[in-house]
């Protein structure tokens, strides 16, 4: 029986739930996750006769809706002469926001089915299940990078040119990355054990699209609404993504640092918390 019991516990792998372990696991798998990250992005539109046009032609039809009813209809204006009276240059500044929250959106919105969604792979020991997120949040961050070209096309047109700030758009994008890969792993555990957590995420994406900045200027919003907006890290981020890629100003840099501490302690949070919990996946599913 002590010779089983130990058989037992010798099977069962071992999970290193340290950043630094984060992180080699991560480095290790970079070719699996770069092969399942190009099978999503083609598997997507497999069949589909625009193929990954989609990715394109989704969020430009959201942008013209947006527009039309913050831009005509509620008159919404940014205090800069950048966007001054122009539904064009409003359209730009917004699509800037979308680009940033639309990769959170999805990473966020997929999670809770990640690992439900890949039942055959939970039953294999040898799988690393960390890595569905990281692919996901890739697949997620090449969608992104089609809008961003078409972005680049329309405030060339529109803007008449690119401002040297747009190089620093990594500096925003790094911890809005992390901290979405932190959410996707608790998410992704969680949706295994509460099947409700789907309908939550995607009630909370909405709401954090209106309240995040990007249909209107924080400066615009009153006190003291402004101040507690200013504490939601998407309105930091989606602020500095308006400064960079539109108004060619650096951004708060202060306010950017504390979201690269809060994304780097958020996606550990989240490893750490699905390498605790995978354990009872196989039990559940």
């Amino acid at each position: 029986m002590n010779a089983a019991a130990g058989h037992a516990h010798a099977a069962t792998p071992v999970h290193d739930t340290t950043p630094w372990g984060m992180a080699r696991a991560l480095i290790a798998h970079r070719r699996l996750i770069w092969q399942l990250a190009r099978r999503d992005v083609l598997g997507r539109y497999r069949g589909s006769f625009l193929g990954l046009a989609w990715s394109l032609l989704n969020p430009l039809l959201m942008l013209a809706v947006y527009t039309f009813v913050f831009s005509v209809v509620l008159r919404t204006r940014w205090n800069a002469d950048a966007v001054a009276g122009s539904k064009l240059a409003f359209a730009t500044i917004l699509f800037a926001g979308l680009l940033v929250f639309n990769l959170f959106a999805e990473g966020f919105n997929r999670a809770p089915s990640l690992i439900l969604g890949n039942v055959n792979y939970v039953k294999r020991v040898v799988f690393p299940l960390e890595i569905l997120p990281v692919v996901a949040l890739l697949a997620a961050l090449f969608h992104m990078g089609v809008a961003l070209l078409a972005w680049a096309a329309l405030a060339v047109f529109v803007l008449h040119g690119l401002p040297w700030t747009v190089l620093l758009l990594p500096l925003v994008l790094v911890p809005l990355l992390l901290g979405t890969l932190g959410l996707m792993w608790m998410l992704a555990s969680l949706g295994v054990y509460v099947r409700d957590v789907g309908q939550v995420t995607s009630v909370a994406a909405t709401v954090l699209l209106f309240v995040s900045a990007i249909f209107y200027p924080l400066s615009a919003v009153p006190e003291p609404w402004r101040s507690l907006m200013a504490l939601n890290p998407m309105s930091v981020l989606v602020e500095a993504t308006h400064d960079v890629l539109v108004f060619g100003r650096m951004p708060a840099w202060g306010a950017l640092a504390l979201c690269w501490l809060g994304g780097a302690l958020l996606a550990w949070l989240g490893w750490w918390w699905f390498q605790k919990t995978r354990a009872g996946f196989a039990d559940v599913l």
